[in-house]
């Protein structure tokens, strides 16, 4: 959450309405969605307050009003572990929603593993580890590429690895939690029967 302060361009035509409901919308819809460079995304704005006497400017005669509000934004940064859910997936890889932005895990990036893809069935499967990928999979991530569109945040181009220690879809970390928990459990007991 941040706070941010800007100005609105209220029309002449709204002026008889409820000045705050008018602010708040046009906040809204000016707002949200939209990518600033420092803070990010904004997904939702809140405690939206107008801030002194607008503004009317002559020749145009609409009311110029700086406002404050909340903002909840997101922000990807490089090297960030992020939880997604994956919501496509191509012949190239498969996407996923991380916050508000879909971001791309390629095929190279996805396993250690030769992965055989199901594009009508929309799943990606290892060919040894037998491991599948599906939509609607939960998984964790690392950020490893950003480009931002500032113009259209849901067009920037976001790159994911989950080739590393503890990343991978949700059951698959599970799976190699167990899978440690028991090998350490049996390494422990040879070392007391040594003993």
């Amino acid at each position: 959450m941040v706070k941010i302060e800007d100005t609105i361009r209220i029309p002449p035509k709204l002026f008889s309405e409820d000045m705050q409901k008018v602010i708040e919308e046009i906040v809204h819809k000016t707002f949200e969605g939209k990518y600033r460079k420092d803070c990010g995304v904004i997904v939702v704005t809140d405690n939206v307050e107008p801030l002194g006497e607008g503004v009317i400017v002559h020749g145009d005669g609409a009311l110029y009003q700086k406002v404050r509000f909340d903002a909840l934004v997101f922000m990807p940064v490089l090297q960030e572990v992020v939880d997604g859910l994956v919501c496509e997936i191509v012949e190239f890889g498969a996407f996923c929603h991380i916050g508000p932005l879909d971001a791309l895990i390629h095929m190279s990036q996805i396993m250690n593993d030769y992965i055989e893809v199901d594009v009508d069935n929309e799943r990606l499967i290892g060919k040894e580890t037998k491991r599948v990928l599906t939509v609607g999979s939960k998984v964790r991530a690392r950020i490893v590429a950003v480009s931002m569109n500032e113009i259209s945040p849901r067009e920037s181009k976001i790159g994911l690895t989950m080739r590393q220690p503890a990343l991978g879809a949700h059951e698959w970390i599970e799976e190699d939690r167990k899978k440690e928990k028991k090998d350490k459990g049996e390494k422990d007991e040879k070392k007391v029967r040594k003993k």
